[in-house]
């Protein structure tokens, strides 16, 4: 009994051992992590009384409002709007709600200040479009003045800011009236109302700010018009330019009464060259214009008199006003310097007197200084101390305080437009970036708390070490490559232009570079970033050589404008060149070629379908000449309903006469009906994707193959009045349709029409299947549908001896001009959510089971097994099928809330899911991004190849010493039992021989 209670107690401790798939508390941040930003900041508002928590909200290019905290940059609270509810205007009213104006001046909410609810919202519309203006008033008071002033949509609001009711509202009739300031002068029961109508005639209406009564309305022309923003110098004075922007204009409207005074822009500025622009601000009196020459201030006095008060050629950024006093107001102003930035503050009427004069180090990896925010607080003798929170080039926000940087954000990561991913470097012998000496002490104290905390009898303050030493895991950190394949670089490129890479450990930045060639420069004005490519990856001599990307930027947003290349050394940052070429680029084509330095071959098309092959090198031309015949690529016209296939004919002729440039030929070509079919998606494979097997073992000991191509296109289009949003149409009107399209040939392998269906429609392809989201609205319902394609000519021979003597129809070459033998399985499910972005996982040899990533309406990613959208599925499954892993078929998909690979987390506004394969087989890298990022190791199968990361090496050890001793004491007691049973046997023999000898003797 004893031994059987022991081997029960080892049996307990062996269960201990197996590996477990859940994700409790503590291991959150051990395999995955998540970065919250915000994005681009355009509105600040400072919030430092003195009782609660200094902060500033501010809203951003994303659309998030959000409140940070001003001693450390923390995000208090925030909210991200809808793509099309665009923040037009913020504040802070009663100094405890957050004011913000959206959607065109449509929506207009209050939010609380310390958590960020919402307290009321109000829609607001108007007779017509137009800007929109938000009015907090200064002296808001709650027990007196609490009203709002708004202008949207052609219509003058007052508003309640208490509860969001419409108090009264002007409409302004005039079509062509285009307001340009709202103003309402401090303490006064008068609103201005001024702008432009048809464009060379200034407009001004004078309101009552308690009831809305219009008191005057005057009128003024100018013959030479009017062209760019207006700037308010003062409650009654706006400065504009004339239309050709040489001629400034001074309007002045003092008791309702227009006056103007014109001045040339050439008696002020001797250096211009072109047209001027005024630079927004709302310092009272002040304004500044700029040329292309130089930024020059200038002071309104007396009736309309200029006076130019300072001239700079470097590069500078204004704050508006702030007020200090009741008579005072003071502005910051910041020139860039080299390597530092020059902050001055001062007040507005004392343009030679400063407040303050700083100068502080700023990285240049962090480009100009766009916005500047000014506060103010009163020092411990009593004097005027201010911050300033800028805005960078990059995206990123700094706030200023003493002459340093008290604290930065890189908020640029918030609009990421692509990403790849790079090797670490091999650890060489005896080299390690990341060393960490640990001693026995420490060893043992690590191994016992691990101990304790499998035993669940660690306390608190164990569990928080626990979670420390885990977090600070060197080899999770390293920089160099590991065994697994776990640790790598994500290299991505964010709309400001600007290069990161983040290490998949832990997700910290290792090198960030603000690219030279996406930079304003006067042959390129505006450049767009458009995607990244791997250009280098030196597998066979990673010792020697650092891998590289190709950013492929053009200079404009129209797409014949002209290319800018990039490559950066993925390692350093470093850019190593850069080109701009003088033709555009329309499409990158990487081929799946490389020269002996293990550059990979691309093709860029142009506007022109001209050809160009890069590298430009003798070798790479060589290697591409070789495979002349073997190039193909496909065209989508999505707004034409075209979709072209293209080849090679031969050098480029004419004025483009250039040997790495190459005239293309169009070899078929699909049109689609434009008025029944618009193309909405289209989806192709991996490039790199790994597929283990051709055959796919069915039920009954049968064998499916896959048709494998590289060349297939999925093509989704809808009936044109269906490409609206959800619920515009009814099911009559709307259709989708699913196409299998081979891009070589242009042939249409597969067609099926889904009637009464919708978009958005979002996709995935993946060996031979290929898995599409949409609505159906007549179910009322969203859809997932999957179409596998199988080859049917592999499928019909299958003689064995065949195949060894080399005469199957598996080892003949296939060619994509002959008609394929194929056939078709799909299937069609229902499924709870909107999606956002959809991926699937990816290992290295495609062995691992597949499962779909989708990115849901709540900014979570769900991993779905792609079993589940198995077009086999039947309601009653046989027994061969059910042994194959074929789940009974359901009308819907479920949802496992163990599934969300997210865990509690969101992705604020989810645009991508990126999957990159490990070395080890069972676990993919998963990579979401949009505002936040979110960072994991998924194993679709689960980590069948290897133990996991925070197996107990203590307690194997303990088990094994235990079933060590188990196995002595058992054979020790084993042997004294059999000893017994040996002694009883004798005992019992010797009695019988003697009973037997006593009997002889009585006989």
């Amino acid at each position: 009994m004893a031994i059987r209670s022991f081997f029960l107690f080892i049996l307990f401790f062996s269960s201990s051992l197996s590996p477990v798939f859940s994700l409790y508390e503590d291991q959150v941040g051990l395999m995955d992590w998540h970065q919250q930003y915000i994005g681009k900041v355009k509105q600040a508002v400072f919030s430092s009384q003195r009782a609660g928590r200094k902060r500033v909200v501010v809203s951003t290019e994303e659309n998030v409002i959000a409140s940070l905290d001003l001693r450390h940059g923390e995000i208090f609270w925030r909210h991200l709007l809808g793509a099309d509810d665009v923040i037009d205007g913020i504040d802070i009213g009663l100094g405890k709600y957050v004011i913000t104006l959206s959607s065109g001046g449509s929506i207009l909410r209050s939010w609380n200040l310390p958590d960020g609810q919402m307290v009321w919202e109000s829609s607001l519309q108007g007779p017509k479009h137009s800007k929109s203006f938000l009015l907090v008033p200064t002296n808001l008071k709650f027990d007196k003045d609490n009203v709002l002033v708004v202008f949207s949509n052609g219509r003058l609001h007052a508003i309640s800011c208490i509860d969001g009711e419409v108090l009264w509202k002007k409409d302004f009739e005039a079509e062509s009236f285009e307001v340009q300031q709202v103003i309402q002068p401090p303490g006064s029961d008068l609103i201005y109302v001024v702008g432009f109508a048809a464009s060379y005639q200034f407009e001004m209406y004078q309101i009552n700010a308690k009831n809305g009564e219009l008191l005057k309305h005057e009128s003024a022309s100018f013959s030479s018009g009017f062209s760019g923003e207006v700037s308010l110098v003062s409650t009654e004075t706006v400065v504009a330019l004339d239309s050709t922007g040489s001629i400034l204009l001074t309007i002045s409207f003092q008791d309702g009464k227009i006056s103007s005074q014109q001045t040339p822009i050439s008696n002020l500025v001797e250096e211009s060259l072109g047209p001027a622009v005024i630079i927004p601000s709302s310092v009272s009196g002040i304004f500044a214009i700029k040329t292309d020459a130089v930024t020059v201030f200038i002071r309104v006095i007396g009736e309309g008199k200029l006076e130019v008060v300072e001239k700079t050629t470097h590069e500078i950024a204004v704050s508006d006003a702030l007020s200090i006093s009741e008579d005072q107001e003071a502005f910051a102003l910041i020139q860039h310097a080299s390597s530092e930035i020059h902050l001055t503050v001062k007040l507005a009427h004392d343009w030679d007197g400063n407040l303050l004069k700083e100068s502080v180090k700023m990285d240049r990896q962090r480009g100009l200084v766009h916005k500047v925010f000014i506060n103010n607080y009163i020092r411990t003798d009593r004097s005027y101390g201010f911050r300033v929170l800028i805005v960078m080039e990059d995206h990123s926000l700094l706030l200023l305080q003493q002459g340093e940087i008290v604290w930065s954000r890189e908020d640029g990561l918030a609009s990421i437009i692509d990403v790849t991913t790079s090797e670490l470097p091999v650890e060489r012998n005896g080299v390690s970036v990341a060393k960490v000496e640990h001693n026995l002490f420490e060893w043992l104290k690590g191994h016992m708390l691990k101990l304790k905390g499998t035993l669940m009898l660690a306390s608190p303050e164990d569990m928080a070490a626990i979670q420390s030493m885990r977090l600070k895991s060197s080899e999770k950190s390293k920089m160099t490559r590991d065994h697994n394949g776990f640790r790598k670089l994500l290299i991505v490129l964010t709309r400001a232009g600007k290069l990161f890479a983040l290490h998949t450990g832990d997700g910290r930045i290792v090198w960030s570079h603000l690219l030279r060639s996406l930079h304003k420069s006067e042959a390129c004005q505006s450049p767009i970033g458009l995607n990244l490519y791997q250009w280098q990856v030196p597998h066979h001599h990673a010792m020697d050589e650092n891998p590289s990307v190709l950013v492929v930027s053009r200079c404009g947003p129209s797409s014949d404008a002209p290319g800018v290349l990039s490559f950066v050394d993925t390692y350093t940052g470093k850019e190593l060149s850069s080109l701009s070429l003088d033709h555009a680029v329309v499409q990158v084509i990487p081929l799946p070629y490389t020269d002996s330095t293990e550059q990979r071959l691309h093709l860029l098309i142009n506007a022109d379908k001209h050809a160009h092959l890069y590298p430009k090198t003798s070798e790479a031309l060589s290697i591409f000449k070789r495979e002349f015949l073997n190039i193909y690529w496909y065209s989508v016209e999505d707004q034409n309903g075209i979709i072209k296939g293209h080849a090679l004919k031969c050098k480029c002729t004419g004025e483009v006469a250039d040997e790495f440039c190459f005239d293309t030929r169009d070899l078929w070509s699909v049109v689609f009906p434009s008025e029944s079919e618009k193309i909405v998606a289209t989806v192709t494979r991996k490039l790199n994707e790994v597929v283990h097997t051709q055959a796919k073992v069915v039920a009954d000991q049968d064998v499916m193959y896959k048709y494998i191509s590289r060349n297939l296109l999925f093509v989704a289009t809808v009936a044109p009045k269906g490409s609206g949003e959800i619920g515009s149409v009814t099911p009559e009107e709307s259709w989708l349709v699913a196409y299998l399209i081979d891009t070589v040939t242009g042939r249409i392998l597969h067609r099926v029409t889904h009637h009464g269906l919708q978009g958005p429609v979002h996709a995935v392809f993946s060996e031979n299947w290929v898995v599409y989201h949409y609505f159906n609205l007549r179910a009322h319902r969203y859809e997932m549908s999957v179409i596998e394609i199988y080859d049917q000519s592999r499928a019909d021979n299958k003689d064995v001896w065949k195949l060894v003597l080399g005469k199957h129809n598996l080892t003949s070459p296939i060619s994509l001009f002959s008609r394929p033998e194929v056939i078709t399985k799909s299937q069609s499910y229902f499924f709870t959510h909107s999606l956002k972005a959809i991926a699937v996982t990816s290992t290295a040899k495609g062995i691992t089971s597949k499962q779909l990533l989708l990115g849901t309406i709540g900014d979570q990613v769900l991993a779905l097994d792609k079993r589940f959208l198995d077009p086999r599925r039947t309601v009653n499954p046989t027994q061969a099928e059910k042994e194959e892993g074929i789940i009974p078929l359901t009308d819907s998909l479920p949802i496992i809330p163990q599934s969300y690979v997210t865990h509690a987390l969101r992705v604020e506004g989810l645009r991508g899911i990126i999957t990159v394969p490990a070395k080890l087989e069972s676990t993919t890298l998963v990579f979401a991004h949009g505002v936040d990022l979110f960072f994991t190791q998924l194993a679709p199968s689960r980590t069948y190849d290897s133990l996991t990361e925070d197996f107990s090496y203590a307690l194997l050890l303990i088990t094994i010493v235990a079933l060590v001793a188990a196995i002595f004491v058992t054979w020790r007691l084993s042997e004294r039992k059999e000893l017994q049973e040996k002694w009883s046997f004798y005992s019992a023999f010797a009695s019988q021989s003697t009973f037997s000898s006593l009997f002889l003797c009585d006989n």
